[in-house]
């Protein structure tokens, strides 16, 4: 099974965050791996511990999101995508989702993995978009997902009770903090991580350039940060 999550780097939600001049959140300072994206990656290994595979992450963001792959590369997932280009700042949900289809429909995957909502944005907006053009079926608010050949059913958690949904793959879901308890990273896992990143910048792989960034839409980009 082939999975990709998606990740981003947020500002660390235990710093005191600030505005840029045009109402942007300030990136200049702690920044981390998203904590629900840090779950959407431990979900994801947990399914390929069960059911083989290959766990791949994409992100879109400045040279230094690296360090967000790097903290999922360190706790067990196979390779690292980032989509980076200045034009791409301040992107907005729609271009964010664009960004990311072009570089995840290139892996074919069995599965997407996304968080509810990014912690800085809290839109929730980019998933149902991916899904959509990705051409997939979207399960959201995932609690507890189930593998059944080319079936994944999913458990959600409502206000009256659990739903269980299924859906034949290539399918997308989001998934809760509840989902699973991220793992920590290994001495070896670290090294490891920094390895592949250093092999994969030789030659500027690691990186998607600009040949590969899908077009640019003609509505004005977002300032949400």
């Amino acid at each position: 099974m082939k999975i990709v999550v998606t990740v981003k780097q947020v500002p660390d939600p235990n710093s005191v965050t600030a505005l840029e001049a045009d109402n942007t959140l300030a990136r200049d300072k702690e920044v981390v791996l998203d904590p629900g994206d840090e779950c959407g990656v431990e979900e994801a290994l947990q399914l390929k511990e069960a059911h083989g595979g290959e766990v791949i992450l994409v992100s879109m963001g400045p040279e230094r999101a690296k360090d967000a792959i790097r903290k999922g590369l360190s706790m067990g997932a196979d390779r690292g995508i980032l989509i980076s280009d200045p034009q791409l700042a301040g992107a907005d949900a729609l271009l964010t989702a664009r960004a990311l289809a072009a570089a995840i429909k290139a892996e074919s995957p069995d599965l997407v993995i996304c968080g509810t909502e990014s912690y800085d944005g809290s839109t929730g907006m980019v998933p149902p978009m991916l899904a959509e053009l990705l051409g997939m079926p979207q399960i959201t608010v995932a609690k507890k997902v189930q593998v059944d050949g080319s079936t994944i059913k999913v458990h959600r958690q409502t206000a009256d009770g659990y739903q269980l949904i299924e859906a034949a793959t290539p399918v997308l879901i989001t998934v809760t903090a509840a989902i699973a308890e991220p793992r920590y990273a290994s001495l070896k896992g670290i090294m490891a991580a920094a390895l592949r990143l250093a092999e994969r910048n030789h030659g500027r792989p690691f990186e998607r350039d600009k040949a590969d960034r899908p077009g640019r839409p003609r509505h004005r980009k977002g300032r949400a940060g």
